[in-house]
């Protein structure tokens, strides 16, 4: 892996990471270029292999299928199992396994570097705070310009050097493995991905009968051969018709009270 390759992913992995605002605040940075779906497609076109980056991108994204950040607290870097361990394990020759093998302690550095710049940077909230009391609008936008500073040093600077000088350490880490140790990678790259899964269902089936949903679609699926967009899009517009028809027929045959409740 060249220097400008490895640079370009410490760029998209600084663009991916969460509190970072230039590609529309989360929605374009932490929850889409972040996600390791995206940053495979990103680290292949880098390196000249999209497929392969496809596949090892859909391997890591499936482990944290079931991750919540409940209140910025990062169980997993999501990012830093992504731009490093996906590139790393393609330029190892490992593939979608290796990635996965590579993603948990990745993700667990990731998360206290994270925990790191963000103790640091309640530095500037403080001097913002100070900014917002004396009225001084470009001190404010100041001060939150510099909090980004460190992300961008941090996140650039560790998944920079991490893939140019870790490459060659990755590659020389696989080849020296036994074959036994190869092959319980293998099997736990499929399972760690089933992992996800499960906890990702284990959120969407709140209520016990939502598991007869997830069957009709397999079903489905399993017997029309349906695929999972196809059936995707139909679920919506079943969807949409159960509102409708619930809460249109709500909304002709209501009246309001005095304060305001809805009457039949």
């Amino acid at each position: 892996m060249s220097l400008i390759q490895a640079l370009l992913i410490g760029i998209f992995a600084y663009l991916g990471r969460n509190q970072v605002p230039w590609l529309f605040g989360t929605t374009g940075g932490f929850y889409c270029v972040g996600r390791p779906l995206v940053a495979g497609a990103i680290v292949g076109l880098i390196l000249g292999d999209v497929t392969t980056g496809v596949l090892c991108g859909v391997a890591v994204q499936a482990m944290y299928l079931g991750q919540i950040v409940a209140g910025g607290a990062m169980p997993s870097d999501v990012n830093y199992a992504a731009f490093i361990g996906i590139p790393l394990a393609m330029v190892a020759g490992g593939g979608a396994e290796a990635a996965i093998a590579l993603a948990i302690p990745l993700g667990a550095l990731g998360t206290a570097m994270h925990n790191f710049t963000m103790t640091v940077n309640s530095y500037w909230v403080h001097q913002g705070d100070k900014c917002a009391e004396q009225g001084n609008v470009s001190g404010i936008a100041r001060n939150n310009l510099c909090g980004t500073i460190l992300h961008l040093a941090e996140r650039v600077t560790v998944v920079t050097i991490a893939c140019y000088f870790g490459a060659p350490a990755a590659e020389a880490i696989l080849n020296a493995l036994p074959p036994i140790v190869l092959q319980f990678l293998q099997v736990a790259g499929k399972m760690l991905p089933a992992l996800g899964f499960a906890l990702l269902l284990k959120q969407i089936v709140a209520e016990k009968w939502m598991i007869v949903l997830f069957l009709m679609g397999w079903i489905i699926t399993q017997a029309t051969g349906m695929t999972t967009t196809a059936l995707t899009i139909m679920a919506v517009g079943v969807a949409l018709l159960f509102v409708m028809a619930k809460y249109n027929g709500a909304g002709a045959g209501a009246s309001t009270d005095e304060g305001g409740d809805y009457d039949e």
